[in-house]
């Protein structure tokens, strides 16, 4: 799949997932392809900013222990895309009006993080204001990513609403492990 597919992801629900669905990545392919290495990418950057930048960044950033953070937040990360993976086929198939498959629950629970596991690279910025702007401009591409899709993926769609409601329950999970990691950060 070319990088112009995958930039459309978050736009439509027609251009590149079914691509993507014709391909049939297995989880494990995508366990070792996609989330291992982007997973990587958020410890590596925060691991450069706390040991690059120090107090300049934030207050108190320097003496934190950077290596036992940022293997936590890697390790939770992986954890985090299993989990995720069986939430969203939770919350769709709970719905009756929607359905989706094993395969695809953890196709787009491998797949929403990316702008947020892209977003990271703005670490290399020492702007604390400027990091929090990409950070929600990325949870606005994962939700978009959700919902679109959710939208294509989704063997039985019946309605818009169900889609917005499964949406919103699944991003709501995901901000809520995502605070989570982020108290792990901030904790040691």
């Amino acid at each position: 799949m070319n990088p112009f597919t995958i930039i459309q992801l978050p736009f439509t629900h027609l251009a590149g997932w079914k691509e993507l669905q014709q391909h049939k990545p297995s989880i494990a392919s995508l366990a070792w392809c996609v989330v291992l290495p982007m997973s990587l990418l958020p410890p590596l950057m925060l691991y450069y900013a706390g040991t690059h930048y120090g107090d300049a960044f934030v207050s108190g950033f320097a003496e934190r222990q950077w290596r036992f953070i940022t293997t936590i937040l890697f390790l939770a990360e992986l954890l985090t895309f299993f989990v995720m993976g069986w939430l969203i086929h939770a919350v769709v198939n709970g719905n009756q009006e929607l359905s989706i498959s094993y395969h695809n629950a953890y196709l787009l629970a491998a797949l929403a993080p990316l702008p947020l596991w892209s977003s990271s690279i703005a670490l290399l910025v020492p702007s604390l204001l400027f990091n929090a702007l990409v950070v929600l401009g990325a949870l606005g591409f994962a939700c978009s990513l959700v919902y679109h899709g959710l939208q294509a993926l989704c063997e039985r769609s019946v309605n818009d609403v169900a889609t917005m409601s499964a949406t919103y329950t699944i991003m709501a999970a995901g901000v809520l492990a995502w605070g989570l990691l982020m108290a792990i950060v901030w904790a040691y």
